[in-house]
């Protein structure tokens, strides 16, 4: 269930959603930290309580000091050395009657000094008690009555041990500890003793502003982190998944996935690299679809022949023209089937480019392969000769490519020459570089040229321009060429030859 909701988020409000978790975590045992603390200090402050309370009954019960004011008066001044960092001692006989108290005495234990000079006792009444203690208690806060602590504390379970309890108040954390004082197994009186324990809720309250600081730092770091991440991190990726929903719906909405672009991180590449991919999926969608309209296009006129051929043929008894209109059926079966293989080899050369890898290649080595079998082929049929020309004959021409694709331009372009050369003519295939280090490929032969004005139309889908071998060429040759020259970021062009009777295509690698 939490994990399913967990999933459900978004990154910012999964990231909130875990960082509350181990926020709420970490507060709860800091509670039980701070409740802990306290005890642990108070318990502390016990201890030293107790031990002089043990000291001061073994006191009483050594001297044999009787719980009268006299003898306890005399006995708070004799022993005030028990009694330090006290700030009062206050005695009850076993009615619960006040017997001594260092608060009515202006017994101070941490005012007194270190002189043992004899002090003359001042002796009290009542009355004067009760002055005393109404002045000191002016302006104080309402403290709990001992005796209502006493009378508990004597009837309670724990009688006999000691008992600790504290009084807060403004500015003031009193702790006072009580006990039973007993001889031969009677109990003789009680004894409590009170310390201003302010040190401990310092301590405390130290901890607990220690720690709203640090949950304050906490949760503003928690905030910046988040208005970062969210600003810089998730709202990019947001706009990307919204310019992948735009294209997958078709959407005319604008994106700014531009801006994206503009950006110097791992997003800006992202951003590159999907936007790029993206145009390189649509323009392989655009291709795929002109391409097959103008396969459809090709194959309609010869089908359109092939369908009036048959009609005359099951009509005519003239066997001249039945001989003729069985070889237009099949010219035009011929060039049917040529533009299915060659259009089914493209599309395995596109499907096969996709997964091919550049690397650097010396096209050298490359070109001399080629021109080497094209001459055992076509010198001996034809008597057309291709000569390598090397013009820079020390340097080596490396380009950044795919081998064989660099195989097949060459070979389409050579395949071409010779269908436009007559026999027994050369065709000159040269590599160079030219003045910025960029590698030329140019293949030159002595055909009949090219009758376009614009020569960039021979590059196009299935043009040709052949009227007396119609039929004989799919017009795809060149294209696949211009295709694989893009690929490599190439530049071709075709023109006629100046001086003499021909035509040449250079080509123009990148600079490795």
């Amino acid at each position: 269930m939490i994990s399913d909701f967990i999933k459900s988020l978004s990154i910012l409000k999964k990231f909130l959603f875990i960082n509350l978790i181990i926020f709420l975590a970490i507060g709860c045992l800091t509670l039980l930290y701070i409740r802990n603390v306290k005890p642990n200090l108070i318990l502390k402050k016990t201890v030293n309580h107790i031990q002089i309370i043990d000291n001061t009954i073994d006191h009483i019960s050594r001297l044999d000091i009787k719980f009268e004011e006299e003898d306890i008066r005399r006995f708070l001044f004799s022993t005030r050395f028990l009694f330090q960092n006290l700030d009062r001692v206050i005695l009850f006989n076993n009615q619960f009657d006040l017997v001594g108290d260092t608060d009515t005495l202006d017994l101070d234990p941490r005012s007194f000094s270190n002189r043992l000079d004899i002090v003359q006792l001042e002796i009290l009444d009542q009355e004067t008690v009760k002055k005393k203690i109404e002045k000191k208690n002016i302006n104080k806060e309402k403290t709990i009555s001992l005796k209502d602590v006493l009378t508990n504390y004597s009837w309670s379970k724990d009688y006999g041990k000691p008992y600790t309890f504290i009084q807060e108040g403004y500015n003031r954390f009193l702790l006072t500890t009580v006990k039973n004082v007993t001889l031969d197994g009677n109990t003789i009186g009680y004894l409590a003793i009170s310390e201003n324990a302010n040190d401990v809720k310092s301590a405390i309250d130290e901890r607990k502003t220690f720690i709203i600081r640090t949950a304050i730092f906490v949760g503003i770091v928690i905030f910046i982190f988040s208005f970062v991440l969210n600003r810089y991190f998730l709202k990019p990726i947001k706009n990307l998944v919204a310019y992948t929903k735009i294209i997958k719906e078709k959407s005319k909405k604008k994106t700014n996935i531009d801006e994206l672009k503009s950006r110097n991180d791992e997003l800006g590449v992202l951003s590159n690299s999907l936007d790029d991919m993206t145009n390189e999926l649509q323009k392989r969608i655009s291709h795929a679809e002109n391409f097959s309209t103008d396969l459809v296009h090709e194959i309609r006129n010869p089908l359109t022949s092939l369908k009036s051929a048959t009609e005359i043929l099951h009509e005519t008894e003239d066997h001249e023209q039945r001989r003729k209109l069985i070889d237009i059926l099949n010219h035009d079966v011929q060039r049917i089937e040529r533009l299915i293989t060659d259009y089914s080899q493209m599309l395995k050369d596109e499907v096969a480019l996709s997964k091919e890898k550049m690397k650097k290649i010396n096209i050298k080595l490359i070109a001399k392969s080629v021109v080497d079998d094209f001459n055992s082929i076509y010198e001996a049929k034809r008597g057309i000769k291709i000569i390598l020309n090397d013009l820079n004959k020390q340097d080596e021409c490396f380009i950044y490519g795919i081998e064989n694709r660099i195989e097949q331009i060459i070979a389409n372009l050579l395949d071409n020459s010779i269908s436009f050369s007559d026999d027994n003519k050369d065709i000159s295939v040269e590599i160079s570089k030219d003045e910025t280090k960029k590698v030329v490929l140019k293949i030159v032969d002595e055909g009949t040229g090219f009758k376009e004005t614009s020569t960039k139309k021979i590059f196009n889908r299935f043009y040709s321009n052949r009227p007396d071998s119609f039929g004989e060429h799919s017009g795809l040759g060149l294209n696949i060429v211009k295709n694989l020259v893009d690929l490599h970021g190439a530049t071709i062009n075709a023109s006629n030859n100046i001086n003499y009777k021909g035509a040449n295509v250079e080509i123009v690698f990148p600079k490795l």
